[in-house]
């Protein structure tokens, strides 16, 4: 089965779950960009969290995270729409790792700050930040979640590669408490929590989305929605056109004079779109009208 999400409710209805198995859209954006394992790590991870938020908003509602950081990954960036999702890291080139063999994410991704702008089709776009409390990613976002929408929140994000650096699962899961919640529920998801295996190394085991938040909820949850999920770039010549448009008569003319073409290249996909002499010259003159 393609990539794809699993909500439930558990535990009386006071516990919400998604899970998510994202590994065919996390490789396609290691081969995108050629991606080093700690770079594709960290994007990975914030791929799946993006994914996941995006199904629980309106069809149609957008979403974009960017991770400030000062770690040599550079920061991230990531959009998201109905589980479509698309993102690129500053860096792509970075392997750090522990002693034991582990990606260390949190040093390649540093300090500073996730923003999340939500399009709800309202007046203005919504924006909140955070600090970047560790780097994990995972870790970030559940503070995210307490601290910026007031949500108790667990999140388990994870990337897994074989020994030639190349991505063989990923996935995760947030889990969300609603009002109702019992102390008892809360004690015993962080006991499930303290011995379940991490995300990656369920999906790389073959547990479906539906193993995982049995996993979590020994078996007490009911299903109600099962989505697709996919890496997807809307990007065209036509969205490049209207932003060499915006350079403005002077700036065009100028790369006319100097080069006699423009090439540029998609953030979110690799594909260079090429506007020749006579493109230019095309915008150019209907700038002038």
């Amino acid at each position: 089965m393609k990539d794809y999400l699993q909500k439930a409710y558990c535990m009386n209805q006071t516990v919400r779950i998604y899970a998510a198995i994202t590994t065919d859209l996390v490789k396609h954006a290691q081969e995108l960009f050629n991606l080093w394992p700690t770079s594709c790590a960290a994007l990975g991870r914030t791929l799946t969290m993006a994914a996941i938020m995006s199904c629980t908003y309106k069809s149609g509602e957008y979403l974009n995270i960017k991770f400030n950081c000062d770690g040599p990954i550079g920061g991230i960036t990531v959009e998201a729409t109905d589980g479509k999702v698309r993102g690129f890291v500053n860096n792509p080139g970075i392997y750090l790792s522990y002693n034991n063999g582990k990606l260390n994410v949190k040093d390649a991704v540093g300090n500073g700050f996730i923003e999340v702008v939500k399009d709800l089709h309202m007046r203005s776009p919504f924006s909140s930040s955070c600090e970047i409390v560790s780097g994990e990613i995972a870790e970030d976002f559940a503070y995210y979640f307490a601290k910026s929408e007031q949500i108790p929140s667990s999140v388990g994000l994870g990337v897994l590669f074989d020994k030639s650096g190349k991505v063989t699962a990923a996935g995760g899961f947030l889990i969300q408490v609603m009002p109702g919640v019992t102390e008892e529920t809360i004690t015993k998801l962080e006991n499930k929590l303290k011995s379940l295996k991490p995300c990656s190394t369920m999906i790389e085991q073959g547990y479906t989305a539906t193993d995982i938040i049995n996993e979590i909820t020994d078996g007490d949850f009911e299903l109600l929605q099962t989505k697709e999920l996919s890496y997807f770039c809307n990007c065209s010549k036509e969205r490049f056109e209207r932003g060499l448009k915006s350079l403005g008569k002077d700036e065009i003319q100028d790369i006319l004079n100097k080069d006699k073409k423009a090439e540029i290249t998609c953030n979110f996909c690799n594909k260079k779109y090429t506007f020749n002499e006579k493109d230019l010259q095309d915008i150019l003159n209907q700038l002038s009208k």
